[in-house]
């Protein structure tokens, strides 16, 4: 999630329009947690706290990390999402620890985290979102009910081809990664995007 800030306005009034925007909008978000980037103005560390807490005061959002382009604090959400997801494969038990070589598949009737790497040839599919925690070079397939809206997400992304729901795109055979670091797919006006995951709001990643 995303949040731009007013840079003019005073901070106590800045967490006032925070706190009521996030008492206003409690119902729609529900109890989820997601990965926060916070931008339009400067901040000191306390400041981004302030920010979280009162976030978190007022709504049922539970911030697992801060997102920015620092290189580092990438790296410590990345590890803070991944210890997440950790703790989520042993409610859902919709986790694969372990690389996917050619020829291999999988195939899962909700959302599913695949712990390692999916090679070329092999094939992941999912009613829900793929999220791969390491390299994507074969196929995926989200959302194979229908749902538009489910996504495919890998650390590395260089994949032979990505399908969501009724929705397909083939990036050719020679491997060639997307871009760098974490990326998330989705279905936008009737093709498949790629997008820098850091960049993105992460509360879409349902595992249910």
């Amino acid at each position: 999630m995303t949040v731009l800030l007013d840079p003019e306005c005073g901070f106590q009034e800045l967490l006032a329009e925070v706190a009521a925007k996030f008492r206003e909008s409690a119902k729609f978000w529900g109890s989820v947690q997601m990965a926060l980037m916070l931008e339009g103005r400067r901040l000191t560390a306390e400041e981004e706290l302030r920010i979280v807490n009162t976030i978190t005061d007022n709504s049922g959002i539970e911030i697992l990390c801060l997102l920015d382009n620092d290189a580092n604090r990438i790296e410590r959400c990345e590890k803070a999402l991944n210890q997440k997801l950790m703790e989520l494969s042993e409610r859902t038990g919709q986790f694969y620890r372990g690389d996917l070589h050619r020829g291999e598949s999988l195939e899962s009737e909700a959302s599913i985290v695949v712990i390692g790497d999916v090679m070329h040839g092999a094939r992941v599919t999912a009613r829900g979102n793929i999220i791969i925690l390491g390299e994507l070079r074969g196929t995926v397939h989200a959302g194979v009910a229908g749902n538009r809206n489910a996504v495919a997400a890998a650390l590395e992304m260089a994949p032979l081809q990505i399908k969501i729901a009724d929705v397909s795109r083939h990036f050719g055979d020679r491997g060639r990664k997307l871009g760098r670091g974490p990326l998330i797919a989705c279905v936008e006006n009737d093709s498949i995007c790629t997008r820098q995951m850091k960049k993105t709001c992460l509360n879409i990643l349902n595992f249910n």
